[in-house]
């Protein structure tokens, strides 16, 4: 099946749309089964969501009316493609007093360029914004 559209209909996904799934390493979601864990061929990384699979998701929530779950997928399928170590980086600088607007401004441009996280950036740098016109 070749669909590039998804709506309510395709919800869940695993139950309605399997073959379209896959895992981060390209292994079909079909293929995930126990005897494929106890045989070695699961690895950690493929039990993590894609972000076809967040974005598919979305497009599902949007067609529900759920506009506000489809923006959070979407900076979810945006984060899939962030490493974890630098996922938790901004985390830890988006607690309060933790870093400079120029650290924070310097962190969305990495989202924007390296990863194509333009949403994810945007939250960054409204934070940044939030942050430094309180303490101005």
């Amino acid at each position: 099946m070749n669909r590039t559209a998804t709506g309510i209909d395709d919800y869940p996904l695993s139950e309605r749309q399997p073959e379209r799934l896959k895992t981060p390493s390209g292994l079909p979601f079909t293929e995930i089964d126990l005897e494929a864990v106890l045989a070695g061929k699961i690895q950690m990384k493929d039990l993590r969501v894609t972000s076809e699979a967040l974005e598919w998701q979305a497009e599902i929530a949007d067609d529900a009316g759920r506009h506000q779950l489809a923006d959070n997928l979407r900076r979810g399928s945006e984060l899939a493609r962030v490493p974890e170590d630098k996922i938790l980086q901004i985390y830890q600088m988006l607690r309060p007093g933790r870093a400079s607007a120029e650290a924070l401004i310097k962190a969305a441009e990495e989202l924007e360029t390296q990863f194509q996280a333009f949403r994810c950036a945007r939250f960054v740098r409204e934070a940044a914004r939030a942050y430094f016109k309180r303490s101005e």
